[in-house]
Parts: C-alpha cells; structure tokens; sequence
C-alpha cells in the first residue's frame, strides 16, 4: 500500500506549519504502508494541482491530507467536506474568494472515504486526544480536502481519501490567553501515524459513537 500525505507549507509569515514539520517526522513505512510525503501550497487552487499531480505520478492507494486547526483540543479526522470557498482571510498569494463553488460540477459535499471513526479510536489508544470532526471549515483545509475527493472521482481511481486537523503546537500559543490549546510535534506525528494504522487496518469503517450535540 502507499499513502501520499500532503501539508500545507508556512502561512501567513508564520515560519514552520506544525502540521508539514509533523508529517516529516512521521516513519516512512508504517504497518507494510510506504509514506509518500509531500508540500502543498496554502493557495487555492494551486494545492489541488499540486496534489492531482502526484495522484498521477505516485498512484497512491490513499491520499491523506493534514492541515492545523488552532483552537482545537483534539487530533480530529474530517467526515465531510463542502463545495463552497467563503476565505476569511487570504491565502498565502492574496487569494480570497467568498462564496463561490471549489467545482461548478461538483456534488454539494463529499464524504471522507477513510475509516474516520477507527482513525479516531487509533490516536485514542496511542494515548492522545481526538474526536470525529464535522466540518473542515470554508479555507484552504476544506477546499483540498473537498478538491482531493472530486480529483479522484474524475479520475476514476480506486482511492480513499480524507483529512485530518491538528492543534497548535505550544510555540504558538505562548503568549496567547488562556487556555490555548496545544500539542507537541512528537505527539502529533504520532497521532498522524496511529491514523495511518488504522487507514491500513480497516477497508471499512468501525461503527463508533461520533455525533455530537450543538
């Protein structure tokens, strides 16, 4: 099996995205699976690109995704992501649609093909927070994720493809009020690859207790 994962390089001036800097400490081979790591833009557009291009020249059986979250507690694999760009800022090149379509023909939303409830339940075991999460937003995170989905299904390829959202790492929350949130990159990388073990495990989702209350 190979798993491409893909993160999102710096945004904003900031000068690390955790999220990319764990990835790159993830193995190279978890459970049998070879680990195809690759940089995107924090572009719209352009990260969808990036990641069809590698789709064709990799062939990956799985497309896995990582943005960061901050805010969030927990490690939260992604359930669904939606057809609509709404940016409340702009991208790393000045982009900032609001309120259009990622595709014109494109479904509504599409589902995330992983088994995100085992993904879940792996990072647990490992020892770290996480929960099911519902929405992947309306910025670069869900419009690759929404992006990868609609690639695969136009190319006609067998591949399961999906999202994962991490926290802060506590560089970044410092000198923020609390609480802040956090994780270490340790930590999140070995959350990511608890994730891939589960990827690697289950064809088919766990049924789990996921929903929540708002």
């Amino acid at each position: 099996m190979k798993i491409l994962v893909t993160a999102f390089d710096p945004f904003g001036g900031e000068s690390i995205n955790p999220a990319l800097e764990a990835v790159k400490l993830m193995k190279d081979n978890i459970d049998g699976a070879e680990i195809v790591k690759l940089e995107i833009p924090t572009v719209f557009r352009k990260s969808i690109d990036k990641v069809a291009e590698a789709i064709v020249k990799e062939n990956p059986d799985v497309v896995l995704s990582v943005g960061q979250a901050g805010g969030r507690f927990e490690v939260t694999p992604e359930r669904v992501a939606i057809n609509v760009d709404d940016a409340r800022i702009p991208d790393n090149e000045g982009n900032q649609p609001i309120d259009v379509p990622i595709y014109e023909d494109g479904a509504p939303a599409y589902f995330a093909t992983l088994p995100v409830k085992a993904m879940v339940e792996a990072i647990r075991s490992a020892g770290l927070p996480s929960s099911l999460s519902n929405s992947a937003g309306t910025f670069v995170c869900n419009h690759i994720m929404y992006g990868v989905l609609y690639q695969i299904e136009k190319l006609g390829k067998n591949i399961r493809a999906g999202f994962i959202h991490v926290p802060f790492i506590p560089e970044q929350v410092a000198r923020r009020p609390a609480p802040a949130p956090c994780m270490s990159m340790v930590d999140i990388a070995k959350a990511l690859e608890a994730a891939v073990t589960a990827i690697v495990k289950h064809d088919k989702d766990i049924v789990a207790v996921g929903g929540k209350i708002d």
